[in-house]
Formats: structure tokens, C-alpha cells, sequence
């Protein structure tokens, strides 16, 4: 099986152009398996800090760091080297094993399930075993797979819409593998190698020259690259053991996770604390400052002025962080007005954005004359490395009946209300495809609420059933949209997208029996929901269906939410008249401020929310880390020339992103084997 699969994927192996004699390596069973091993280890990560704070990430910039790290510490044994067609390989399949506790729903809507009251299930059962967790994550792993490949052709091909992380991921392969930027203008890109591999590997060489501002010999060049990448592989490391150790102190000094900072009656009475986590300042730092910023402002809006006054006037008088009584609860509801308003204007931006496109693309068609020969958005990439349409659609069917009888199994939901589920998540993955191409948001909670709205009146009164069809739209979109990202990689690198898709499903496959059973050991070990794992995404979702499906709002948060949910139905509206005006800069009151700066810190819905409903231990820490690497870059480039600036700021950058891997993952992979010794102990 493995020896056909194999086969399927290394189609790409014939030369791309007539003039490619020596082609690069693609699919290959060790960036398969170091991807497999990498994603594994984010997957863990995920879906720890998922059930915490509900924080997921691809991190497909760091499984090419780490990836490109591995070979290279093993170059003096390869007998063909790692390429960066390789590397987009390996990058693929480990964001397809992390992100499946997202895509899965694992923590979302497996812990909403689970905290449905008995009389909300219908008599349904929603605690499931491992092998009925894996046959759920099967259900969902793999039609928004099958359904993204055709988008390839139109928004990355045609369109050629800016994907900026799969754009980023390709310019950081690019630098690793010191080849030129492919995003240059007069650079060759996909299908167009006929420079050969040896002119980009020289004028890599020149470029490298150039930078160090002197001219070197080629041994000069390596004996400073290998130190650059020794202080690469320390800092990886050295901050992976600190969020490391910093895991152990906490399991055994549960203390440090709340440190009273700002007093012990406002961390008793207000749950304002402090958690010194580095992880959660690595988060930070991959976040960036304006996201953070703007979780602040939602967690001083939440917790300091909608908390207090929730509680004082006895509109929540339970315990401050109980979901039910108390404010907790109760703010929860207006952080979740701002995300259903700021989704819903979104993707209604973009349907209209991709209406308007699709007319003018009809009538640019009509006008074209019909002998017009040359197609300059035709696919550029040889057909032998394009994933067949018969593999395409026939996986899409499929996936879509595997999806119907399973949860048919598993929920006692009909079969063609499943079906209806599949076939509404479908063209919502495309509004949020192309908002992930536009704005580098995939606006999947959002999605799944409006699925939750239409199945409120499909299926009124089943929470199970909303629940399960929120799940399925988030899903499509989620795995479409991560897919998309790895497709503009692989496009503006060369790679084969049949290879690509081939990394894409042995990941999903993986993950899904790998998620399944750390979600199962997480359940028995912690209480989820509980003080270690608040799982507040799935109290998010929770809220969502009781509320289509008329239970009542807590007292008095109606007027408060709605006045939210109108400020950021008008914010997001702002900003796209803002991004669709050609002015370079943009009048604040006295003050004109460059259109990419009002741009980067316009006030994010999404932020603002996440800082309502985590609690401020999990915000502040973040803000701490992005605070910290903000005040570090700019100093260090501080009174630099431009070009010498641009080009130091892209090497702390690099180096940042490395060491906030690090933060991440060191806490979260010794988290799981302090898991592991509680299990089997």
C-alpha cells in the first residue's frame, strides 16, 4: 500500500521543464516521517493549549525551521540533499497533523458536547470511547481536504491572492535553502525553472556575498553559516528546555501559574493574575503586538469595567470564573456578540467581494474574442503533478457518505441532514478560503455559527445535531484553508501539488488516531471542563446553540451585548472602505498616518473577544511576550541604515520566531509526558 502510495505522489519526479535535467526530490518518506514526528509534537501542543485557551496554530513557519534544523544537522550523512521542494513536503504534512484538534473539533465541540445538561442530549450519548473519537475525526479530516484542491486553480492561479503566511513560509524555505525571494518581480516561480537550479544557487551565492558586504570565499561563507545556525539551534533549544522546566515548577507549584501581581483581593475577587508562562509569551510573540494589544483591551473591557459591574449589581452573583452564575458567564455572551457581529459583516464583505469578481469574470469572458490562443492565467504546473479530478471528486463523495454514516452512528443525526451540513460548509469554506488569502484570517468560528443559525431552524431544538453541524462547516473550512496556505507555498516554490495533497492526507490520517488518543487521556486525567482546562471555546460553541435554539440570555447582557455587536459590525466596514482607498495615508483628526499602519493596529474583533472570554492569566502573558520582542527589534535597529534595518529585522524576526517555538513547544510537549506519568501511573 505504502509502495502505491508512494508511487501516486512521486508523479512529480519527471522534470518540470525540458531544460530541468536534475530535478529536486519532492515526496520522500523522510520529509514524510520528520513532518509526522514535528506535527506530532505541535498536535500536543495544540491540543493543550487548545483546552486552556483555545489557541490553535499552524506553525507552518516553524515545522520548516525545525525541519530544515534536522537535515541540516544531518547533512554530512545525506547522500541528496534536503531541497525546499522537500521542505514544503514536510512543512505540509506536519500542519495537517497539528491542526487536527481544530479541525476535529477536540476543543470545541467534543468538550460542548460533553457539558450538555442530560435533558439538552436527547437521550444521545456524547462521551465516546477511542475508536468512536477516531471514526469522528474520519468524518471530518477529509472532505474539506478533497473540496480545496480544485480552489487551487482560481486563487492561487488566477487570482493570485497574497496567502500572506503560505507567501511567508515560502520566502523563509527561500532563505534556508538560499535561493531567491519567489515573490521578486522578474523572478522565476512555478512551472518556469528554466534558469536551472545551478544560476539560482549562484546568485543565492552572490546575494549572500553582498549582504556581508565583502567578498569571501565559499568556505568563509559556510564556516558563517553554520555558525549562524549553531546560535539557531541553541536558541531552539535552550528556550524549549526553560518553557520546559517551567512546565515541571508548575506542575508541582500549581502557585505559578497564578502569580497575584496586582494584588491579592483583585486576584481573589476579580481573577486578575498572572501566569509566567513562557509558552504563553511565545504565543505572544507569533501573535504580534497589535493582536495582542487588542486582547488587552478586550480583557480590561471584560474582566475590569463589564465584570465588576455584572457582579456589584447582582446580574451574576455566583463565583467570578463560574460559567453559570457567575461574570464569567456572563461577558461571555458579549464576546460572543462581537464574534458572530465581526464574522458575519466579514464574510458577508468577502460574498459580496466574490460576487462582484464572478460577474466581471463572466463579462470579461463574453468579451474576449474566441480565436484569443494565449491564456496568461493558465496552470503553469505540468499535468502529471496536479492530483487527478477523478481523485478529487470521487474523494469528495466519498468523504461526504463516510461523513453522513458516522454521525449518523454516532449522534442518531439524519443522514441528509448531514448531507445538508457538507453541502452549506462547502461554499462557506470559500468565502473562508478567500478571506484567508486576503487578510490571513480564516474566519472559521464564524463560519461554524452561521451553520449553528441555519440548523436552528433545520433542526430546532436538537442541540447535538447544531452542535455536530457547526463542527462539520468549521471543519471544511479549516482544513481547506490550511490546505490553500501550503498550495501558495508550494506554488511559488515548485512543488508538486499532487505531492502536497499526498503529505496533507497521510497527516490527517495520522492525526486522527494520534488526537483521539491524547484527547482521551487528557479526559481522564483532568476535568475538562475544569481549573486546569477552562475549554473556553467549547463553552463559546455552547452558548451558540442554546442560544438559536431560544433558551434566554442572563439577566441584563442584552443592551450591553448588542451595543458590542453594532460597534464592530461598523468597525469591520470602516476597514474595508479603508483598504479599498488608494491614498497612502489616512486622516486621524490632526494627525495623517500612513494606510498600513492604521491597517495593522484597526481594532480586531476576534482579539477582543479572546480577551474577554479567557481569563487575564492567559492575555496579560502574551502581551508580555509581544511587548518584549516589539521593544528588542526596534532598539536593535534603531539608527540603522534602511537597507542594512530591513535586512537586520528579518534576522531577528527569524530568530524570534524560533525562540517562541521553542517557548510553545517546550511547555507543551513536557505538559503531555507529565500527562503520560499521571495516565499510567
Amino acid at each position: 500500500m505504502f509502495r502505491r502510495f508512494a508511487v501516486f505522489a512521486r508523479r512529480h519526479v519527471a522534470p518540470t521543464h525540458p531544460h530541468d535535467v536534475n530535478p529536486e526530490p519532492q515526496f520522500t518518506w523522510r520529509a514524510i516521517v520528520v513532518g509526522l514526528l514535528f506535527g506530532t509534537v505541535l498536535c500536543f501542543s495544540n491540543l493543550w493549549f487548545g483546552l486552556q485557551s483555545g489557541w490553535i496554530s499552524m506553525m507552518s513557519l516553524q515545522a520548516s525551521l525545525v525541519g530544515f534544523a534536522v537535515f541540516k544537522a544531518l547533512d554530512g550523512v545525506l547522500q541528496v540533499p534536503f531541497g525546499p521542494a522537500e521542505n514544503v513536503i514536510l512543512q505540509t504534512t506536519a500542519v495537517a497533523t497539528a491542526t487536527m484538534p481544530l479541525a476535529g473539533g477536540f476543543v470545541g465541540i467534543l468538550p460542548a458536547l460533553k457539558m450538555l445538561d442530560k435533558d439538552e442530549t436527547n437521550g444521545v450519548r456524547t462521551v465516546l470511547n477511542f475508536g468512536e473519537l477516531c471514526a469522528w475525526g474520519v468524518a471530518l479530516a477529509f472532505f474539506g481536504v478533497f473540496f480545496g484542491v480544485p480552489l487551487r486553480r482560481q486563487m492561487v492561479v488566477k487570482e493570485k491572492l497574497r496567502f500572506p503566511s503560505g507567501t511567508a513560509t515560502a520566502q523563509m524555505i527561500s532563505v534556508l535553502h538560499k535561493r531567491d525571494d519567489p515573490t521578486d518581480d522578474g523572478v522565476e516561480t512555478v512551472g518556469s525553472v528554466n534558469n536551472g537550479l545551478r544560476r539560482r544557487e549562484r546568485r543565492a551565492d552572490d546575494a549572500i556575498s553582498e549582504v556581508s558586504g565583502s567578498n569571501e570565499p565559499r568556505e568563509a561563507l559556510a564556516k558563517h553559516e553554520d555558525s549562524e545556525w549553531t546560535t539557531k539551534l541553541v536558541a531552539l533549544g535552550g528556550s524549549f528546555a526553560i518553557s520546559g522546566a517551567y512546565a515541571l515548577l508548575a506542575h508541582f507549584y500549581p502557585a505559578l501559574t497564578a502569580l497575584p501581581v496586582f494584588g491579592s483581593y483583585v486576584s481573589r475577587e476579580w481573577a486578575w493574575n498572572l501566569m509566567p508562562s513562557p509558552s504563553y509569551a511565545g504565543q505572544g510573540i507569533i501573535m504580534g503586538l497589535p493582536t495582542c494589544t487588542w486582547m488587552v483591551v478586550g480583557a480590561c473591557v471584560g474582566w475590569g469595567v463589564l465584570s465588576p459591574v455584572a457582579k456589584h449589581e447582582g446580574w451574576a452573583p455566583g463565583d467570578v470564573l463560574d460559567w453559570k452564575t457567575g461574570s464569567r458567564g456572563w461577558i461571555l455572551w458579549v464576546s460572543l456578540a462581537v464574534m458572530i457581529a465581526e464574522s458575519t459583516v466579514s464574510l458577508g464583505i468577502v460574498a459580496t467581494n466574490e460576487v462582484v469578481a464572478l460577474v466581471g469574470r463572466i463579462r470579461r469572458s463574453r468579451s474576449q474574442s474566441e480565436d484569443t490562443d494565449v491564456d496568461t492565467d493558465a496552470e503553469t504546473v505540468d499535468a502529471r503533478l496536479l492530483v487527478p479530478g477523478w481523485i478529487t471528486w470521487g474523494g469528495l463523495a466519498v468523504s461526504t457518505l463516510v461523513c453522513m454514516g458516522i454521525v449518523k452512528a454516532l449522534f442518531g443525526v439524519p443522514m441528509y441532514d448531514t448531507l445538508l451540513a457538507v453541502a452549506l460548509a462547502l461554499p462557506l469554506a470559500v468565502l473562508g478560503v478567500r478571506a484567508l488569502g486576503e487578510t490571513d484570517l480564516n474566519p472559521v468560528s464564524g463560519i461554524g455559527k452561521v451553520s449553528q443559525v441555519v440548523f436552528a431552524g433545520v433542526m430546532p431544538g436538537n442541540l447535538v445535531g447544531n452542535l455536530v453541524a457547526g463542527g462539520i462547516a468549521e471543519a471544511g473550512a479549516q482544513q481547506a484553508g490550511d490546505l490553500m496556505q501550503d498550495l501558495k507555498t508550494g506554488h511559488l516554490l515548485n512543488a508538486s501539488p499532487r505531492a502536497q495533497f499526498a503529505g496533507q492526507m497521510i497527516g490527517s490520517v495520522f492525526s486522527v488516531f494520534v488526537t483521539a488518543g491524547a484527547y482521551l487521556l487528557y479526559s481522564r486525567v483532568y476535568e475538562i471542563p475544569g481549573e486546569q482546562f477552562p475549554v473556553p471555546t467549547a463553552q463559546v460553541w455552547l452558548d451558540m446553540a442554546r442560544l438559536v435554539n431560544g433558551h434566554p440570555l442572563p439577566a441584563h447582557v442584552t443592551p450591553v451585548a448588542i451595543a458590542f455587536a453594532v460597534l464592530f459590525v461598523v468597525l469591520p466596514i470602516v476597514a474595508a472602505l479603508i483598504g479599498r482607498s488608494t491614498d497612502v495615508h489616512v486622516k486621524i483628526g490632526p494627525w495623517a498616518v500612513r494606510r498600513s499602519t492604521v491597517q495593522r493596529w484597526w481594532p480586531s474583533g476576534i482579539a477582543f473577544a479572546m480577551g474577554i472570554y479567557n481569563a487575564p492569566n492567559f492575555t496579560l502573558m502574551r502581551a508580555v511576550g509581544a511587548f518584549v520582542a516589539a521593544i528588542v527589534t526596534e532598539a536593535t535597529v534603531r539608527n540603522r541604515e534602511s537597507t542594512d534595518g530591513r535586512q537586520l529585522r528579518r534576522k531577528i524576526s527569524i530568530l524570534a520566531i524560533i525562540i517562541a517555538s521553542g517557548f510553545v513547544l517546550g511547555e507543551g510537549t513536557l505538559s503531555f509526558f507529565i500527562l503520560l506519568s499521571q495516565a499510567f501511573s
